[in-house]
């Protein structure tokens, strides 16, 4: 019995080994000098595997992105960099394990290179500061090099210029490397361009700089050859990233040592006797001189460091939000999910629960429905929502809430509004296309087609109902810079009406005054560049559609009070006379109703328009007071946005709010009488009447699959990469078998750092600029090195800091402040300076 369960565990331990699964996006492999070992990353940890492969053991553990390992010369230690304060830092280990000893500080990102020749140093990049003998001006897109010992202490500058992937010769006199001209997707492939990088080598001895390579395309990643007189690269001469070999006595006499056909060759290094480890296709590669290179098959035991669903509080964050008509729910998005809170933020619900976004939500004029797309099956779709039990009043206390499909097409469909009778529903199809949707008929017809939209970005086009749902106010761009504001009539059998034309930027219109008036942004007053480049500034203007709303506005203080004294008069006359009539009859008279259809006196309209605003400002948004007296606007003037209020009868102005939001809205409730303001993910509840603020403090929690979202980011990008491309061969790129080669590796993925670069390789093969994936998570206590205002002295190796040059205008550029280029600055806070601690570490927080 013993020797029967023995073989059975045999065959199911035989049947572990063989399913393990070969990993795959295993990345900046780097080999031991000895080439016996080769350290890589994967899912954010460093990892060592033999070079013939197999499996591969952690020598990092952390939640931290660790990356880029590099090795010392005498194969004992591994520099690498790590984001464990919020930035990437450089950190070494002992190649036998142990605690990662952190040796820079600085809060700007810096990434290892390479050991000094002794072993002593580790050769990073960082962007820190420039000598103040540079004539380039500094950059974060172009970093110097430095050095920091090994066992801690003060960084030196090698040199100032933008350098990357620097190797040092045995004797530490060679230091070759490869430039960086600017900023671009680094992951780009294919372009040629004056900002592609070349190879140089440095002399220490001499100081001088030698151009080894004149490629317009890429060459990059220099690691010298066994007896040091050539070097091993990549380039792209020949279509793909190759490995290449070149003279360093001779670059012109070069050639290509491998013969990858498609994706690049990625992350060369070389031991001692020049044996190559490389990347290619998500896998790792060694290559003997003379030889070919050889895939290896690496497996990882390792259990994963989270949880594959996570639980996240929801107390912030909020992306957009809506009023329900009643004023007693508040619908928002946060992480891309639906939830409505009561105003009071007493009670949430979340609505939708998918790893896909949804975006764009409102209520319905009933407020008994919620309405918003969703991009479900790679297209977006619109949704509604419902509360099922009639005896349940509000969507925060439901307990059943039934999703269906709306608008559900092969079309993208988003940023769905709609109409005050609650019949229609305005949205975007593809981009492009501004439609109305019958909810009756489920019929469509067509406002505006793709010859009146530019598209940047989901959500850029702006368009609102008017009250009596029969137009449309609405963006639209005539020529590519700047848009102007169409008047559309919703049934589409007449031509649109331009109401701006200024051939300035003129966006934002939304209806106001009952729809006697509409409010809109306009830049053609502020400060602009007219390359449509940098910051602009805005100012709010209104439009009068009647000749009886533009004469009340111009009206002086005084005769405005004398009409409104009339007026309330002769409602209070009118008022005594129907109770009298109504007594008479003993009966009461039914109310006649009212029209309240918008009307346009077109004659002088383009006149009728006026600057409400007195300053021109960077405007975040803006509503009118219900009796059309004040503008409450949120403006930036210096830091962030704050809220004001404008009487537009005196021209009073002043600040109400201070807030120093980022990013921030406002909304009336139904009666006018509260703001709801949406700030920096936040929202409030304001009355003006005092300028009371209230936070509507919701709290829940959300479940996320991290990796359900990334499939779900990647088929987005993907998705709308091939919907809007500007050109349809792609550049000669296959997208579709793009797809299927990317995708592969999500599996692997383990955090946003990777996924960015797996995104950014894809995007690459588009070889296009301005295009990419960046990931800044959002870290608490990182750690935010503060500046003197001066240039360091360099070539002080002493304790404390010694000033080259004081910066014009700095924290130390004071009358008060007797300090000169020179002086030696010791202490910091009662903390003496010494050569022993990097000088970040003293200006950190």
């Amino acid at each position: 019995m013993k020797r029967f369960l023995y073989v059975l565990l045999l065959l199911s331990a035989s049947c572990i080994t063989f399913s393990q699964t070969e990993a795959l996006w295993l990345r900046y492999p780097s080999i031991s000098p000895d080439g016996s070992k080769i350290a890589f990353t994967y899912k954010g940890d460093i990892y060592l595997v033999a070079s013939e492969g197999g499996t591969a053991t952690p020598l990092t553990f952390h939640e931290a992105h660790d990356f880029m390992p590099v090795w010392s010369n005498d194969g004992k230690y591994i520099a690498f960099a790590s984001d464990r304060y919020g930035n990437f830092d450089i950190y070494i280990v002992s190649v036998s394990g142990g605690e990662p000893a952190r040796l820079t500080f600085h809060s700007s990102n810096e990434y290892p290179y390479s050991f000094s020749s002794d072993n002593n140093y580790v050769i990073f990049g960082g962007t820190r500061q420039d000598a103040a003998s540079h004539r380039q001006y500094p950059t974060e897109s172009q970093p110097e090099v430095y050095m920091v010992p090994v066992k801690g202490g003060r960084v030196s500058q090698v040199w100032t210029i933008p350098a990357e992937d620097v190797n040092v010769s045995r004797d530490g006199n060679l230091y070759v490397y490869h430039d960086k001209k600017g900023g671009e997707n680094a992951w780009r492939k294919h372009h040629t361009s004056s900002i592609t990088r070349d190879l140089w080598i440095w002399d220490r001895n001499s100081g001088t700089h030698k151009m080894l390579t004149t490629f317009r395309g890429e060459d990059r990643t220099p690691v010298f050859s066994p007896d040091e007189k050539s070097l091993y690269y990549l380039s792209e001469e020949s279509g793909s990233f190759n490995v290449f070999n070149l003279m360093i006595s001779d670059p012109e006499q070069k050639k290509q040592v491998t013969f990858f056909k498609g994706g690049p060759v990625r992350f060369l290094s070389s031991s001692d006797a020049g044996k190559l480890c490389f990347g290619y296709d998500g896998a790792l590669y060694t290559m003997q001189p003379g030889g070919q290179p050889q895939k290896l098959s690496v497996f990882i035991s390792t259990a994963g460091k989270n949880n594959p669903e996570q639980i996240m509080e929801v107390n912030g964050n909020v992306r957009e939000m809506a009023v329900s008509p009643d004023g007693k729910e508040v619908a928002f998005i946060v992480r891309g999910e639906v939830f409505v809170s009561s105003a009071d933020g007493g009670i949430t619900k979340r609505i939708t629960n998918t790893p896909e976004e949804e975006r764009f939500i409102g209520f319905s004029p009933s407020g008994d429905s919620l309405i918003y797309a969703s991009e479900r099956g790679n297209t977006w779709k619109i949704f509604i929502s419902r509360i099922v039990r009639s005896e349940e009043p509000y969507f925060y206390a439901s307990t059943l809430v039934r999703e269906e499909p709306l608008i559900s097409n092969t079309h993208d469909n988003y940023q769905p509004k709609i109409s005050p009778n609650g019949r229609e529903v305005a949205y975007i199809e593809d981009r492009r296309s501004l439609k109305i949707f019958n909810i009756k008929t489920r019929q469509t017809r067509t406002l505006l087609t793709p010859d009146n939209i530019i598209y940047m970005s989901e959500g850029d086009q702006y368009f609102q109902w008017s009250p009596d749902s029969k137009w449309l106010l609405a963006e639209y761009s005539p020529i590519m810079s700047n848009s102007e504001v169409a008047l559309i009539p919703a049934d589409g059998k007449s031509q649109m009406v331009n109401l701006t034309r200024s051939g300035y930027n003129d966006s934002r219109p939304v209806w106001v005054n009952g729809g006697k008036q509409m409010l809109w942004f306009s830049d053609r007053d502020g400060l602009r560049s007219y390359a449509n480049s940098g910051n602009r500034q805005a100012d709010v203007y209104s439009m009068f559609f009647t000749r009886d709303a533009w004469d009340r506005f111009r009206m002086s203080k005084e005769d405005y009070a004398l009409l409104k004294e009339i007026e309330n008069k002769a409602k209070e006359k009118e008022k005594k006379d129907k109770d009298k009539e109504n007594a008479d009859k003993k009966r009461k008279t039914p109310e006649v109703k009212k029209d309240t259809s918008v009307v346009f006196d077109m004659d002088g309209i383009y006149n009728r328009k006026a600057r409400l605003t007195i300053n021109s400002s960077s405007l975040g948004d803006a509503v009118l007071s219900k009796d059309g007296e004040k503008l409450y606007y949120l403006a930036r003037f210096e830091k962030g946005l704050n809220l004001w209020s404008t009487n537009l009868r005196t021209k009073e102005t002043k600040m109400e709010l201070s807030l120093e939001a980022e990013k921030a809205n406002l909304m009336w409730d139904k009666d006018m009488k509260n703001l709801f303001l949406l700030a920096d993910g936040s929202i409030s509840k304001i009355n003006p009447d005092g300028w009371k603020k209230e936070t509507v403090s919701f709290r829940g929690e959300m479940t996320i699959d991290l990796n359900a979202e990334r499939e779900v980011m990647f088929n987005h990008v993907w998705h709308r990469t091939k919907a809007m491309f500007y050109i349809s061969t792609f550049h000669g790129a296959n997208w579709d078998q793009l797809y299927a080669d990317y995708k592969k590796f999500l599996p692997f993925i383990g955090n946003g750092h990777e996924f960015s670069e797996l995104l950014s390789e894809m995007l690459g093969e588009l070889n296009v600029s301005h295009s990419g994936s960046r990931y800044n998570p959002a870290a608490r206590g990182s750690d935010n090195t503060a500046s003197l205002g001066i240039f360091m002295d360099y070539a002080y190796t002493g304790d404390g800091i010694r000033i080259e040059e004081i910066i014009k205008d700095g924290p130390l550029d004071k009358a008060s402040i007797n300090v000169r280029p020179g002086m030696i600055i010791e202490q910091i806070d009662g903390d003496t300076i010494t050569v022993k601690r990097d000088v970040a570490s003293y200006l950190n927080r």
